[in-house]
């Protein structure tokens, strides 16, 4: 008779009590828990041996007190596992786990780390009422615009008005704090899934020629009849309150599209200095895509103004490479922006479970997903043991547990002047802002500035200095406040 297979989980479960029972002191040996339904729990189980049952600490230290006595890195954390401390009563697991699960189990310590560290020092919350307070500024939250939709991106323009996508497929323009009726005319969307309208960024000459450039994601029929989508690009003008002179930018082949709804479009765009646009495509789900260089997704693209391919483009000569790309090894890339005083291109991304990551983006550069990640699956089990790879693109940062970052804003403004510089960085999952500041290409600090009552999806700065945040339902900006 064959034996039902037994799912993944399960099996490290079962690989990790093994480990532990031959390690442990028969007196000191936990009893064996029925088969785990989740492996978080197991873990509590498994340790509580030496950490405790909820791993705070009993005969050997807390494990989620984010203090490391042999290192707090991940690949210290992960060589504690794998070849112990015998002079502190750590045993080895090395022989009994393989790097893959070894790995999966980091991000679980680190989960429930980040869990603790919520409890017992939870960050600022967003207060509409009073000053909020950060290590560099106080500042003021205010309502901008309200009776918004899911917005999804805000962008200025120069007479003083602004834009404002909603996921749904709606835009916006927004005139003293004011919203107006839907832009009429604007292209279709695939609202479904993680789909819609994305970001909207004006020509860096908008005031000479108008033009509003929208990433969303494409519906197109296919020969079959089913609706399928991509990432595109299309430019236009508003006149009145309507759509007009539509181009497309960039549609990929139809062959290339995927089916309606699902996940990871990327989404965002940033001009550079030179007048270049650069735009993000998510994998689609698709994680081996982001590795093969005739497909769209999972890159970040590159092209002039009007969707002409630049001769400098790093695969413009490589035969069945999309000549728009500009680099690849992407997940879901959801934050973009050039630094106005450098040029340099920054961007983040949703990762798995963990490993949402923060990039220097380069000319060809392979940025790694799937190949390399800092985390796992979402069903608890690894997707590789590489962090790492020397072929491969580090992250400047990578966020465990995931904070699910969208929104991405260099601040360049004079109201924060402690600021100045910093990456201010949005999420979804976490619902905060963080700040970080990047020094000789290294994060050397990092700041939770405010937890929101719902999901950010973008941050920006305004002509004026002026951060705004998109919240669920409307715009916020922060205001300097206080000495």
């Amino acid at each position: 008779m064959r034996h039902p297979r037994l799912p993944p989980i399960v099996l490290f479960a079962a690989r990790l009590l093994a480990a532990c029972l031959a390690t442990v002191p028969a007196h000191s040996a936990p009893e064996a828990p029925a088969a785990p339904r989740n492996l978080p729990k197991y873990v509590v189980g498994a340790c509580a041996g030496c950490h405790g049952t909820s791993l705070e600490g009993g005969s050997a230290p807390s494990l989620v007190d984010a203090t490391w006595k042999f290192g707090g890195s991940d690949d210290q954390i992960a060589a504690s596992i794998r070849v112990g401390n015998p002079q502190a009563g750590m045993p080895a697991f090395g022989g009994s786990l393989s790097e893959k699960d070894i790995r999966g189990l980091v991000v679980h310590l680190r989960e429930l780390a980040s869990k603790a560290s919520q409890r017992t020092n939870p960050a600022p919350r967003l207060n509409e009422k009073a000053l909020n307070s950060s290590r560099l500024h106080s500042f003021l939250i205010e309502t901008s615009t309200s009776n918004l939709v899911e917005p999804w991106s805000l962008a200025f323009l120069p007479d003083g008005r602004s834009l404002v996508t909603e996921k749904g497929g709606t835009l916006r323009v927004i005139v003293a704090g004011v919203a107006g009726a839907p832009v009429v005319g604007t292209p279709p969307v695939d609202a479904s899934g993680q789909g819609g309208l994305f970001d909207v960024v004006p020509h860096p000459e908008f005031a000479r020629n108008g033009w509003i450039y929208l990433i969303f994601a494409d519906p197109q029929k296919k020969s079959d009849g089913k609706v399928q989508s991509m990432t595109a690009v299309v430019r236009g003008r508003i006149q009145g309150n309507t759509w007009n002179e539509q181009e497309v930018v960039f549609r990929a082949p139809l062959s290339t599209y995927r089916g309606s709804g699902g996940v990871h479009f990327g989404g965002r765009m940033a001009f550079d200095r030179a007048g270049f646009l650069f735009f993000s495509i998510g994998e689609r789900g698709q994680g081996p895509d982001a590795q093969n260089l005739s497909l769209p997704n999972g890159k970040i693209h590159r092209v002039h103004d009007d969707g002409r391919i630049p001769a400098d483009n790093p695969f413009v000569a490589q035969a069945g490479a999309m000549p728009s790309i500009w680099s690849y090894g992407h997940r879901n890339p959801q934050g973009l922006r050039i630094d106005p005083a450098t040029d340099l291109l920054w961007e983040h991304e949703h990762g798995p479970r963990g490993g949402d990551e923060l990039n220097r983006i380069q000319r060809g550069r392979n940025y790694g997903w799937p190949l390399a990640t800092y985390g796992i699956n979402y069903n608890g089990t690894s997707i590789t043991d590489l962090t790492a790879r020397a072929d491969l693109e580090s992250p400047l940062t990578a966020w465990v547990p995931s904070i699910a970052p969208c929104g991405l804003s260099v601040y360049s403004g004079d109201r924060f002047p402690l600021w100045k510089t910093h990456l201010f960085v949005s999420a979804l999952g976490s619902k905060e802002l963080r700040r970080i500041q990047i020094k000789e290409g290294q994060v050397v600090d990092q700041e939770i500035i405010l937890k929101a009552p719902g999901r950010l999806r973008d941050v920006t700065t305004s002509p004026d200095g002026l951060i705004y945040l998109l919240l669920p339902d409307r715009v916020a900006r922060l205001v300097p406040g206080g000495p």
